[in-house]
């Protein structure tokens, strides 16, 4: 699996536990490293279309 697909999985793994979970500070940072997995993902998307070319 590469790299980027794995860390979009992580993000919505992430989002998961955040809609789940009852503590609103565990949520917020939950939905925080959601969005810095999906920034990694661009990143790393990125850089493989990069190399393709």
């Amino acid at each position: 699996m590469k790299m980027a697909k794995a860390t979009r999985r992580q993000a919505q793994t992430a989002e998961r536990v955040a809609l789940t979970t009852a503590d609103a500070l565990v949520a917020n940072q939950m939905r925080s490293l959601a969005r810095a997995f999906r920034s990694q993902a661009d990143i790393l998307k990125k850089k493989e279309k990069k190399k393709k070319r």
